[in-house]
C-alpha cells in the first residue's frame, strides 16, 4: 500500500486522471462503432509524427533556458528547407522522393544552427525571462515567416499560387516530393524490397516503422549526450550556475549549445511531421506548435528545470493520443451534422495545454 502511494505521489493524480481518460477513450470507440485497429493506427501516426518536435523540449530545459516556446524557430528552418529542395527539383526536372527529403535535412539544419545561435545569443541576454521572450520569439518567428512566403522567387508549380504565379501556397501537397516515404504503406510497396519494411500493416493497423525508428534513433542519440562530458555540463548549467562556474564551465555556452541543438531538432521535427502528414502547411500554420510541445513533455512528467527520454515518449503518446482518440468518439456522441465535436476537440486539447502549463512555475533560475 505504502509504494501504491508513492507511485501515486510520483507520478500525480492528473497525470493519472489524463492516461485514465485516454484509455477509457480507447475502450468507448467500438461501442460508438469505430475500429480499433484504426483508433491505434491513428494514435501511432501522430506519436510518431510529433515525437521529433517534442524531445527539441528536453535540451532547452537541460540547458536553463526552460521550455522552448521559440521552437517556431526550428520549425520556419525545416518548413524553408522543404520547400527550397522542392523548388531545386523542380528546376532539374527531377522527381526524387528521397533526394527531397535529404536535401530538405541539409538546407534546414545550417539554417537552424545559425538561427539558434542568434536565439542562444539572445536569451543570455534576459535571463530570468526567457519563457516569455521564446513565447515572444516563436510568435514573431511565424509573423516575420509570413513575409518570406509572400517573397521568395520559386517558381514550382507545387509551391506557389498558380494563378498569380508568385507567393507560396497555404499548404503544400507532398505526394509528389517525400510525403508518406517513412510512414505511409502504399508508397512504401514501391521501395527497393530492403526498405518496405519502413511501413506496413499488422493486423490491420498501419506501423509507420520509418518514422518510429527515427524517432527512437533521436531519442538514443539525445539520451547518449547527455551522459557525455558535454551532456552533463550543459545539464549542470541548467541546474545549478554557480557550481558549473566554479568548475570552468562556460555557463552562457552551455546554453546556448541547448538553444541550438533544440532548434535544429524543431527544424528536423516539422520535416517529419510534413512527411508523415503528407504536406507543408505554411502562413500561421505552425503558430501553436511550440505550445503543444511544451503540454506534450509537462504532461509527460517534465518540469521546467528537468526533462527526460521518457517525458517526450510518454508525454506524446497521451497528448496526442487523447486528441487522436476524442475527436472520432465526440464526433460519435454528437448529433449528425453538428460542429460542436471540433469544438469540444478544441476545449480539450486547450484544456490539456493549460494544465500543463498551470505546473510550471514562471521564469527559470539565473543563480542557485
Amino acid at each position: 500500500m505504502r509504494n501504491m502511494k508513492d507511485i501515486i505521489q510520483r507520478v500525480g493524480w492528473p497525470r493519472i486522471i489524463i492516461g485514465l481518460f485516454f484509455v477509457l477513450l480507447i475502450v468507448v470507440s467500438p461501442f460508438m462503432g469505430l475500429k480499433l485497429t484504426d483508433v491505434f493506427s491513428d494514435v501511432l501516426r501522430r506519436w510518431s509524427m510529433f515525437g521529433i518536435l517534442i524531445l527539441a523540449m528536453v535540451p532547452g530545459v537541460q540547458s536553463g533556458i526552460g521550455l522552448n516556446f521559440g521552437v517556431s524557430l526550428g520549425i520556419v528552418a525545416g518548413l524553408i528547407g522543404s520547400t527550397t529542395a522542392i523548388e531545386l527539383s523542380f528546376r532539374h526536372g527531377a522527381n526524387r522522393p528521397w533526394t527531397d527529403l535529404g536535401f530538405s535535412l541539409l538546407i534546414a539544419i545550417p539554417i537552424a544552427i545559425l538561427l539558434g545561435f542568434v536565439y542562444g545569443l539572445l536569451l543570455n541576454r534576459v535571463k530570468g525571462s526567457e519563457m516569455t521572450v521564446s513565447t515572444y520569439v516563436g510568435f514573431s518567428a511565424i509573423a516575420f515567416a509570413n513575409i518570406v512566403w509572400l517573397s521568395l522567387p520559386f517558381k514550382s508549380g507545387t509551391l506557389v499560387w498558380p494563378i498569380a504565379g508568385e507567393g507560396m501556397r497555404n499548404t503544400i501537397n507532398l505526394e509528389d516530393s517525400f510525403g508518406g516515404l517513412m510512414s505511409n504503406p502504399a508508397v512504401a510497396q514501391t521501395h527497393p524490397t530492403a526498405l518496405r519494411w519502413m511501413a506496413f500493416e499488422l493486423g490491420g493497423v498501419v506501423i509507420p516503422m520509418g518514422v518510429i525508428m527515427f524517432f527512437l534513433f533521436l531519442c538514443l542519440l539525445m539520451w547518449l549526450f547527455l551522459r557525455s562530458k558535454t551532456g552533463i555540463a550543459m545539464s549542470a548549467a541548467g541546474e545549478n550556475t554557480l557550481f558549473t562556474r566554479s568548475n570552468a564551465i562556460n555557463v552562457d555556452n552551455m546554453r546556448i549549445l541547448g538553444t541550438v541543438l533544440s532548434t535544429v531538432l524543431g527544424a528536423i521535427g516539422i520535416i517529419m511531421y510534413a512527411q508523415v502528414f503528407g504536406f507543408l502547411q505554411l502562413y500561421n500554420a505552425p503558430l501553436m506548435m511550440g505550445f503543444q510541445c511544451v503540454a506534450a513533455i509537462l504532461i509527460g512528467g517534465a518540469t521546467t528545470r528537468r526533462a527526460s527520454i521518457t517525458n517526450v515518449i510518454l508525454g506524446a503518446l497521451l497528448f496526442q493520443g487523447i486528441l487522436t482518440t476524442s475527436l472520432p468518439v465526440i464526433k460519435k456522441l454528437m448529433p449528425s451534422g453538428s460542429t460542436l465535436s471540433e469544438v469540444l476537440r478544441i476545449i480539450i486539447s486547450n484544456g490539456i495545454i493549460l494544465y500543463a502549463l498551470s505546473k510550471t512555475r514562471g521564469g527559470n533560475q539565473v543563480e542557485k
